[in-house]
This record gives C-alpha cells, structure tokens and sequence, in this order.
C-alpha cells in the first residue's frame, strides 16, 4: 500500500513541476526572486524534451509501481487523468521538441513581460 501511495505522490509532484515549468515566470510578476528558482526548472524542462533526458521522477515512480506490484500506468480515475498528461499517446521526438520550443516560447515572453516592468518601475 505504501508504495503504491508514494507512487500516486510522485505523480502528482510530476504534474505540478511540469505546470511550475511552463507557468513558474508568472510567479515572478510577483515575486521576483522565484525567477531564480523558475528559471533552473526551466532550464531542466527543456533540457528533458529536447535532449531526451530521462526524468529522474518518471524512473522513481516506475520503480514504485512494481515495487506495488501495480502495472505502469494503470490505476485510478484521478491517475489516469495525470498519466494522460504527462504521458499523452503519440508522444514522438517532434512532439517532445515542439513542446521544449513551447516552452521556451512561453517563458520568454513571460521574463520580457517581468522585465519590461522591472524597467517601467510597475510593482
């Protein structure tokens, strides 16, 4: 049961730094010192796209499924919901690059919105 627990966690966390990494520079408008927390994030984000690096959360909760004896990627309504985000069907290297340059694309425009403000003086 534990295991099984600790892998619906890990997924949770996965979903949620995956929102960070896309949505993170918003925080920024606010509080600027989360750039510095986001922009390292990012960095990783894109770095596991467009590299193919594999990402240490998706081996840890593959590790916990069988340790559950569960199969990958079964379980619940509320996983499946996450499991179709995070591993969405059709997921090729294109598709991995196009979504590394969605990334990018988004966080510039962000940092320059949080920048151009920075300037202007806008709390």
């Amino acid at each position: 049961m534990f295991y099984a627990v600790a892998a619906t966690a890990v997924l949770a966390i996965h979903l949620a730094f995956i929102a960070f990494v896309l949505f993170g520079g918003l925080f920024a408008l606010r509080r600027r010192w989360m750039a510095a927390v986001h922009l390292p994030a990012a960095a990783w984000g894109f770095l596991v796209e467009a590299a193919g690096f594999g990402c240490p959360l998706t081996s840890l909760e593959n590790t916990l499924r069988e340790r559950a004896g569960m199969a990958r990627y079964e379980g619940d309504f509320i996983e499946h919901c996450l499991l179709a985000v995070i591993y969405p069907e059709g997921l090729t290297r294109n598709v991995q690059f196009a979504l590394a340059g969605a990334v990018v694309l988004f966080n510039v425009l962000v940092y320059a919105w949080v920048f151009r403000r920075r300037r202007s003086g806008t709390p």
